[in-house]
């Protein structure tokens, strides 16, 4: 009888393990291999958390740990005669890792606006970053009606589109002056969760619920060139149903997503409450308040703060005074980074710029962006060292205990 023969085939569990082997060994390759460092011209904009930084002298070190930094996106107002102050301002609160648009309404002569704009073009400093742009077609803004909200809105999508990668938007009159430098600032809220929006809001209406809620207004500003009062409408409405009336401070710090659903949102919430401000009274102290609070998405995300240092006079329409120097160690002690009113080149802006800010006149707020102490559009080789080299932040912060102590206890809505 034939014998069957089965085919021979060699042993192949050699090459299993071979081939195990093999794997664990490019994974070992993979793990211990560095990766090529970041040049230092883009340490200081790193998103990640480990960064290639220069140290004192100049050489680079590696800096583990620091959470990625923030951006803000600016957007500073003014009128009549503020062309000088907001200059300071600008000058005051300016990061290259910021964005600036800035805004003379129309109260304000074209010589001064042409003013303002031929100083962004002619700065050195702002050309090499690009991010500070001015409004080309002014608005008319009255202080009671809606105009301020649209064009704070107008602003908005603005930055939006110009501006894709910041984080908080932050709203300033030329009557704001900052208390911390922006080194401080962007360390500060690098701890923070970017989620948070700094907004301060009440559902006690008070007087507003009969002068604001009740009453309805028609301002001129919208369909007139010509600044003048807004106009009483005799007929009064009930409060709304559908939502409820929050009300607060016009200056804010709100975040990107929010603010993105306030203008592209997929909810017509912004849009229902934008037509009911129009004709309410001092509608920048209620509309993004009351969005906020009445979506859910949103409504726990608020800190009821608005980062600014005020003091308050006794008549019925509560004004914030003009601060003097009189109220410089309560400033500082406040821990807030902003602070307003002030009056034009008034001597305490002097001395904030000389204790807290280390700002000479007429020059940036020195960081840890500038090569040297500070920077000053007539030192042009200076800007191409602080563009090819720039520093990360070393910040020296005064206590945000204000601020900490309101995320702590904010309350969910």
């Amino acid at each position: 009888m034939k014998k069957n023969h089965n085919p021979y085939y060699p042993d192949r569990k050699w090459l299993m393990s071979l081939g195990v082997f093999c794997l664990l060994f490019l994974i070992f390759i993979l793990i211990v291999t560095p990766g090529y460092p970041k040049s230092s011209s883009d340490a200081d904009f790193s998103h990640g958390t480990t960064r290639l930084v220069l140290d004192s002298d100049g050489n680079e070190m590696l800096e583990l740990g620091l959470p990625p930094l923030p951006r803000f996106a600016y957007f500073i107002s003014g009128t009549k005669g503020d062309g000088g102050s907001m200059r300071r301002l600008l000058q005051a609160v300016y990061h290259p890792r910021n964005y600036y648009l800035l805004h003379l309404d129309l109260e304000a002569s074209d010589s001064e606006r042409l003013e303002l704009a031929k100083y962004v073009k002619s700065e050195s400093v702002f050309r090499e970053f690009r991010n500070v742009m001015v409004v080309g077609k002014a608005n008319l803004i009255t202080d009671k009606g809606p105009t301020m909200i649209a064009s704070t809105l107008q602003a908005i999508a603005i930055l939006l589109k110009r501006a894709k990668d910041w984080d908080w938007f932050i709203n300033l009159s030329a009557s704001d002056y900052p208390l911390l430098s922006q080194d401080d600032l962007l360390h500060v809220f690098s701890f923070l969760p970017r989620d948070l929006n700094f907004v301060e809001h009440s559902s006690n209406l008070g007087w507003k619920e009969d002068m604001g809620a009740r009453t309805i207004i028609i301002d001129p500003a919208l369909y007139h060139t010509k600044k003048s009062g807004v106009f009483w409408a005799k007929e009064r409405r009930s409060i709304p149903s559908s939502f409820k009336l929050f009300t607060g401070s016009s200056w804010v710090v709100l975040t990107k997503p929010f603010l993105e659903f306030c203008i592209w949102g997929w909810d017509n919430l912004p849009r229902t409450l934008l037509m009911y401000y129009t004709n309410f009274l001092s509608s920048p102290e209620g509309y993004f308040h009351t969005i906020i609070c009445n979506h859910k998405d949103y409504q726990n995300t608020t800190v009821n703060q608005d980062l600014h240092y005020m003091k308050w006079d006794n008549t019925q329409n509560q004004h914030p005074v003009n601060l003097t120097s009189d109220h410089f160690i309560d400033m500082v002690q406040s821990g807030l980074p902003f602070a307003r009113s002030f009056a034009e080149n008034s001597s305490v802006l002097n001395r904030i710029d000389a204790e807290l800010l280390k700002r000479s006149n007429g020059q940036f707020t020195p960081g840890a962006w500038c090569v040297r102490n500070s920077v000053s559009e007539t030192d042009p080789d200076n800007v191409d060292n602080l563009a090819k080299n720039p520093k990360p932040p070393r910040p020296n912060v005064r206590p945000f205990v204000v601020v900490l102590r309101f995320i702590e206890e904010r309350p969910l809505l």
